[in-house]
């Protein structure tokens, strides 16, 4: 399941492996790029942002988000890719690479000057340049009633957590899901502790945050029915949700770009491209709350329900 260390591993492979080389092609497998081609064009960096990726060739971004079963690969050229050829939305080819995102949960196009209103709705990236602590918590404090397990999903208020850190991050600081954010006795451990769980599994392959390193790799996501491995109470398996914003609570999605009318401009480096107008919809899966109803796993005994 894609977290914001896994994009941002995502990000580090796809920069090594397209960055400061043009394009040799580009095939976009939606319908509203379809016929966008930036063949030629220099992709100057790969960066995440939260659980968001941006490719940025000239002067537009490839944007994508991975949602629950997303992926980039990267690939030699002729090496036969790992998923079905069905599942690819976007093959970006360069001379000594392919780029391939499959079963991507959005893609779009926009100008790279855009990118501040696709993203600016996130909150602060634990593994990025936005990290800040004190507007964390700010931020925390306008929602004391909620629940922190709802809380801890809100993109809006830390950038790239899922429900695997979500159920980690509350057991190690023995809260229960209902718990409200108000009442979370150290805000400035949950802030501190998320930003160095992030940061310890983002060069690892394999996802860790029991310590010291244990056989299970969770110390209870994953694990409902199973002793929980500091007690011994048995691990719990609930779900907890609330609707999502209506689009018209949310900030509008910046407009796309039309593949059809794109065309290369006679600047080297440069690319022209007509704005078409889209419908403001909230159609990031980030925008607010993930989902309406996520699996959350806790230890009762570890984490007592506040509630008398």
């Amino acid at each position: 399941m894609p977290e914001g260390d896994s994009v941002y591993r995502a990000a580090r492979r796809l920069d090594a492996a397209l960055s400061n080389r043009p394009l040799q092609s580009c095939d976009f497998r939606v319908p509203a790029f379809a016929t966008l081609n930036l063949s030629g064009h220099m992709v100057s960096s790969v960066v995440s942002r939260g659980k968001h990726l941006l490719i940025r060739v000239a002067d537009v971004s490839i944007h994508s988000h991975l949602s629950m079963d997303g992926h980039w690969d990267v690939y030699a050229p002729g090496e036969r890719w790992r998923a079905p050829a069905f599942k690819a939305r976007c093959v970006l080819k360069n001379e000594d690479f392919q780029a391939v995102g499959f079963d991507l949960g959005f893609l779009r196009v926009i100008r790279t000057s855009e990118e501040p209103e696709a993203v600016g709705h996130l909150g602060p990236d634990p593994l990025g340049m936005s990290w800040d602590p004190e507007e964390v918590r700010r931020r925390l404090e306008t929602m004391p009633e909620r629940p922190i397990a709802l809380t801890l999903l809100d993109q809006r208020v830390i950038a790239g957590l899922g429900n695997i850190y979500r159920s980690e991050l509350m057991f190690l600081l023995g809260l229960h899901p209902r718990t409200p954010t108000g009442q979370v006795p150290d805000a400035g451990h949950l802030i501190d502790l998320t930003h160095q769980l992030l940061h310890a599994n983002k060069d690892r392959s394999r996802r860790v945050t029991t310590t010291p390193p244990m056989r299970d790799q969770y110390w209870v996501y994953g694990r409902a029915g199973r002793a929980c491995l500091r007690c011994g109470e048995t691990v719990e398996h609930r779900t907890l949700g609330q609707p999502r914003p209506a689009a018209g609570l949310g900030r509008a999605v910046a407009p796309g770009l039309a593949g059809r009318g794109a065309r290369h401009d006679a600047e080297p480096g440069h690319l022209q491209l007509k704005p078409r107008p889209q419908p403001a919809v909230a159609d990031s899966p980030d925008r607010g709350m993930e989902l309406n109803e996520r699996d959350v796993y806790f230890c009762p005994r570890c984490q007592p329900d506040p509630r008398p």
